[in-house]
Order: structure tokens, then sequence, then C-alpha cells
């Protein structure tokens, strides 16, 4: 079973992490999302969920607004072929999220370490991150660099590249 938002609250308080999440009805994409603005402050993610000719993953984590270039960045995160995005299926079996709700959160869930985490240079410059906790129904905000350490005590290693333009 995958973890539920309460698991991750658990395990991010566990590692010392604070964080606030406000409730919202659910959003779907970044335009959807853009409306919470003003409200909630600090940098908004869009996370790819990709995946090369030889089944290796890929979870892209950027700033909402950022452009990525999905012809060219197998070639900077990477993978064994140009990408394409994952099957709703493999991101549940993965990441535990359905489309709508990907995250870095969704690490938590990816005991295996099939999933290479990338989050993009610019965004880590920023002092807090906003994602879904492994819902589309809320938005968690965490410094930078607390996601980073979640990360990293989930087991990946972040890939922190420039892979916006």
């Amino acid at each position: 079973m995958p973890k539920t938002p309460a698991d991750l609250f658990a395990y991010l308080d566990d590692l010392g992490i604070r964080v606030t999440t406000v409730s919202h009805p659910p959003l779907y994409t970044v335009a959807d999302s853009q409306a919470l603005r003003g409200d909630i402050p600090g940098a908004h993610t869009k996370n790819l969920f990709l995946k090369d000719k030889k089944d290796n993953y890929f979870l892209v984590t950027i700033e909402e607004d950022a452009q990525v270039d999905l012809k060219q960045i197998h070639h900077m995160i990477g993978a064994a072929s140009r990408v394409s995005f994952g099957k709703p299926e493999a991101l549940m079996a993965l990441l535990g999220v359905a489309p709508g709700a990907v995250t870095a959160f969704g690490l938590i869930n990816d005991d295996k370490g099939a999933v290479r985490f990338v989050v993009d240079s610019d965004l880590v410059r920023q002092e807090t991150i906003n994602a879904h906790p492994l819902t589309n129904e809320a938005t968690t905000s965490v410094r930078s660099e607390d996601l980073l350490a979640f990360v990293r005590a989930t087991g990946h290693e972040p890939a922190i590249l420039k892979v916006s333009s």
C-alpha cells in the first residue's frame, strides 16, 4: 500500500522537517493551482514522471512556469534514450500517486530506488518549495534544503541540474 499524507507528515516530523500544509479543492494542472498564488507563498512546482526505452524512470521537478525541452532532456538527466511520460500504472506502482498529484514527496513510496530524482537548479535556489503531499487536495510548503534532506532520507540522491530554459 502506498503511504498516505499522514504517513508522509509523520516521516517528515521524524526527520525534524517542519512543513505548512494548506488544504484546497483538487488541483490537476499548474493552471488550476495558480489561483492559490496569493495564499501560498514560495516556489510552486511542476513534476514530470518520465521513462526511457530501457524502462528507467525519472521524476523531474521544476518551477511551475519553467519550460523543458522533452526532445533534449534525456541528454541532461542520463537517460538511455529519448524520454516519454510514464504510464499512470507505473506512477502509482513506483511513487504511490495518481496523475495530477505527482510530487517529490512520492519518493517516500519508492523503497527500491527505481526512480531517479532530478530537480532543476533554479528551483533549489528558492527558499520555500511547494508540492502536493501525495494528494492534489493540499499543498505543502517546505524549505528547499529540507526537501533535499527528505529526498536523501528516502535513499535517493537528488541530481541538481539545469534542465529548464
